[in-house]
């Protein structure tokens, strides 16, 4: 397996279902991308269904947890950070991403509280187009799309295997 120096971080801010975070961790895997988990999580890191859906891919992925938002928000203080939300005002695909820049996304019952949305600039509040009407994605989808789209814009960085 080749690997990739990392190019982005994926923050997930209090997590509630165990898949969700197990196929993010997967594509974390996959894409060189960092986890970072913010507490309090709605689930063990032991989790049956967090396991079964990451698979074997634990061991190849990146993962931190955070024992709250104040010490994730103070490792990144100096990144390009962006807020994954419904209630985004940029659509993600018109972003110029870039090696560095870290995604949070929030927890799959309520999304992003508004403390987080408010302390990132406008233009870095973005959001994945869908039907009108609809309430939100999956998840592990959202970060998948979010994702690939950034390692796209970049080349899919040194040493990637297609």
């Amino acid at each position: 397996m080749l690997v990739t120096p990392p190019m982005f971080d994926v923050i997930l801010y209090q997590p509630e279902i165990p898949p969700n975070t197990g196929n993010i961790i997967r594509l974390c895997a996959n894409t060189g991308a960092r986890l970072h988990l913010v507490k309090p999580l709605g689930f063990t890191l032991e989790d049956k269904q967090l396991v079964r859906a990451g698979l074997d891919y634990h061991e190849f992925a990146t993962i931190t947890v955070h024992e709250s938002w104040a010490d994730c928000a103070e490792r990144f203080k100096h990144s390009r950070l962006f807020a994954v939300s419904t209630k985004g005002t940029q659509q993600y695909d018109l972003v110029a991403f870039r090696a560095g820049d870290a995604f949070v996304f929030g927890p799959e019952s309520r999304g992003l509280p508004a403390e987080i949305l408010g302390s990132v600039p406008a233009q870095q509040c973005i959001r994945v187009p869908m039907v009108p009407g609809n309430r939100s994605l999956n998840l592990s989808n959202a970060v998948a799309v979010v994702v690939y789209e950034a390692w796209r814009q970049v080349g899919f960085g040194i040493g990637a295997k297609s």
